[in-house]
């Protein structure tokens, strides 16, 4: 079972004036895997919230899993991947390569996310768009290879080459 928090990233939806739909969709997939979400919350565009509540999930709640939405694009109170970054200790970057590259097939606007995915210490951190549709398609490109990634981080040596 993996332990997984979402963390939706919105100005209005942390005021109560917006409905979280994004995280939902992430919820619905994910339990899926099978997975049990630990923590959700929907907190405001603010870097330095965002980088509390990302080593608060990694280091002391200890989750496996932290699925972020919203955030990843460009406008200024877009600052999920800038707060992603600096709480990470390395970069998964295959992940967010496959899921630009299957929003692509969709829309020229997929170039121009700035999603992220990366490790804190045994913990996988993933920012997913904050449209419901981009993390259905987003999450859904890169869910198989979730659970292996998760037991690397958990110490699995077996080895990963299919002969």
């Amino acid at each position: 079972m993996i332990r997984a928090a979402i963390l939706t990233m919105s100005d209005k939806g942390s005021r109560g004036e917006r409905e979280d739909k994004s995280g939902q969709v992430i919820r619905e997939i994910i339990e899926g895997l099978p997975a049990e979400i630990i923590s959700y919350e929907v907190i405001p565009d603010e870097k330095d919230i965002i980088k509390k509540r990302l080593i608060n999930l990694s280091d002391i709640i200890k989750v496996d899993a932290i699925f972020t939405t919203g955030g990843t694009g460009l406008s200024p109170r877009d600052v999920t991947p800038d707060a992603t970054v600096e709480v990470i200790e390395k970069e998964v970057p295959g992940m967010a390569e496959a899921m630009r590259a299957e929003s692509l097939k969709k829309t020229h606007t997929a170039m121009i996310s700035r999603a992220v995915a990366g490790v804190r210490g045994k913990t996988l951190i993933i920012n997913l768009p904050g449209s419901p549709k981009a993390v259905r398609e987003n999450l859904s490109v890169i869910l198989p290879a979730i659970p292996h990634a998760i037991e690397k981080l958990k110490g699995d040596m077996k080895e990963c080459a299919i002969s």
